[in-house]
């Protein structure tokens, strides 16, 4: 009788031989689903600016490179002004909404009052329903006030629909806090306003920033909202898309729509690059 080696680690070396070969493969398998979900996912953003370059006007097959339709679309009069109705929503709706949820947020984390439960459920439903119904109560609700459609009922609508997603943001982010550092700040001698904007504040920046980027997406990209609560002079750069599409995709309507995924991108890079310096900061000063 012979008895088995076993190595330092008390494994048989058989069985540690027959995992290796297994662990290989779950991790091939790994890396090739996440490669299939990255095609899956950005291949079309990715033909959407190769094509924006086409020299053809029908965007079918690729006929040579060409800038002419950046310039086509720069100089197309109702496209800026969708484009900069857009922008203007969007930041009134940014601002205005992230302030809000924010607030709201908060009071949500740290106090407790009658019918919480039921009004935290209502808060919800703008996250819940179909953007469709949303769409026609908010429609309804200006028309039984005799409010005109206009950039200001859509944003006032981008504004109803974003508080809730920076809500939930910002109630998730406050979740980890610890209410021990702001008692340790009152007992040190600053007042609930020092307290909150030296401890508080800047544990909660993160998801007011967070929430601020989700609030601007929502904005840039709806349709269906401001599809019901849009009037004269308050056509939004998606509506507009969606109006130039119904005759045909054209290396025009991609290169508008190239534009504002880099303006998109470009405002994520800034907003991360600002959240990673204050949290440098705050590192330093400890």
């Amino acid at each position: 009788m012979t008895a088995t080696t076993l190595p330092a680690s008390g494994r048989p070396r058989r069985r540690r031989e027959a995992i290796a070969p297994l662990e290989f493969t779950r991790r091939r398998w790994l890396k090739l689903v996440l490669l299939a979900n990255f095609i899956f996912l950005y291949f079309p953003i990715v033909a959407l600016i190769a094509f924006s370059f086409n020299n053809s006007k029908r965007n079918i097959t690729w006929q040579g490179f060409t800038f002419d339709y950046y310039v086509k679309a720069f100089n197309n009069t109702g496209l800026h002004d969708a484009f900069m109705n857009t922008i203007t929503i969007a930041s009134i709706s940014t601002v205005v909404s992230t302030i809000l949820g924010t607030m709201l947020g908060l009071i949500l984390h740290r106090y407790r009052f009658p019918g919480k439960g039921a009004f935290d459920s209502w808060i919800h439903l703008p996250i819940v329903i179909p953007e469709v119904c949303l769409g026609v109560a908010m429609l309804a609700f200006f028309t039984m006030f005799k409010i005109p459609l206009g950039i200001f009922t859509v944003t006032v609508s981008h504004i109803a629909f974003s508080i809730p997603f920076v809500a939930v943001v910002i109630r998730s982010r406050m979740s980890g806090f610890d209410p021990a550092l702001e008692e340790a700040s009152q007992d040190l001698g600053a007042s609930e306003w020092q307290t909150f904007w030296s401890v508080t504040f800047p544990y909660m920046l993160p998801g007011v920033v967070a929430g601020a980027l989700l609030a601007l997406t929502l904005s840039l990209d709806d349709f269906v909202i401001t599809f019901f609560t849009s009037g004269p002079g308050s056509t939004t750069f998606p509506i507009k898309i969606y109006s130039m599409v119904r005759f045909s995709v054209t290396p025009e309507v991609n290169a508008a729509s190239t534009v504002l995924i880099v303006l998109t991108l470009t405002l994520t890079v800034l907003a991360m690059w600002i959240q990673s310096r204050s949290d440098k900061k705050a590192k330093a000063d400890g």
